[in-house]
């Protein structure tokens, strides 16, 4: 069995230690790169099969990663090594947007060394129609959806609605699935989370963290174009004013 390619989510984390680094390479010896290779093995991305093969995300092999982000920053001087294409859009994700990439790749981390990522599930819509899971990588799209999917956080946040009297309406378009579908829509709505992973941090979810929405527009929240992967109410209402403006 040989090594798996490198995924989005595992480029995150090693990239982030080369800005980190002043996009310089790390060395075997630094014990940076020994954490890395050891949280590496435990990212719920490839299975446990995958443990067993001796270069699976090595020392060694995680140090060679980082070479490659540090000699194909387009400031480098010397002979860049070679690497693959998605190598080179993480590093010019994170030249373009720091503070976002930066911010990813610590959720990543925090919610490995918490055992909460590791607790989650594949979710069937993490991966977008397109193969691609957006800037922030695959582990942060499992963990938000799993969240939103939480029937508990969902209930507490159509009682709060209730009892002030509002209706169970998306938040952008205003369908109302009780309206439209009768008895058999009266009281659904769909949550989403207005701040994703990689800006709140994990912490305990609050209700004006969550946006009432209907199927439609929570999919266009969550759908992802390149560099970009999430996108709150405000900003898909303004989608749709230039859509129809």
């Amino acid at each position: 069995m040989r090594s798996p390619a490198w995924t989005r989510d595992e480029l995150l984390l090693a990239c982030v230690l080369v800005v980190e680094n002043d996009w310089n390479e790390l060395r075997e010896s630094d014990p940076r790169t020994q954490e890395l290779s050891k949280l590496l093995r435990s990212l719920p991305l490839h299975g446990d099969a995958v443990k067993s093969v001796p270069n699976f995300r090595s020392i060694g092999s995680v140090s060679r990663k980082t070479t490659d982000f540090a000699t194909n920053h387009p400031a480098y001087q010397g002979k860049p090594t070679r690497c693959g294409r998605l190598d080179r859009e993480v590093i010019t994700d994170f030249i373009s947007q720091p503070s976002r990439m930066v911010k990813a790749a610590r959720a990543i981390a925090e919610g490995i060394r918490s055992g909460e990522l590791q607790q989650i599930p594949e979710q069937p819509d993490e991966i977008a129609e397109d193969g691609a899971t957006g800037a922030e990588g695959r582990l942060l799209a499992r963990w938000t959806i799993s969240r939103e999917r939480d029937p508990k956080l969902r209930q507490r946040k159509i009682d709060s609605v209730q009892h002030l009297g509002q209706p169970l309406a998306c938040e952008v378009c205003n369908f109302d699935f009780g309206r439209f579908y009768g008895a058999l829509g009266e009281g659904y709505i769909e949550v989403h989370h207005l701040l994703p992973l990689h800006i709140s941090g994990p912490r305990e979810t609050k209700l004006d963290d969550l946006a009432l929405l209907c199927s439609n527009c929570h999919r266009m929240c969550h759908r992802g174009r390149p560099g970009e992967s999430w996108r709150t109410p405000t900003a898909l209402r303004a989608e749709i004013g230039k859509a129809v403006g």
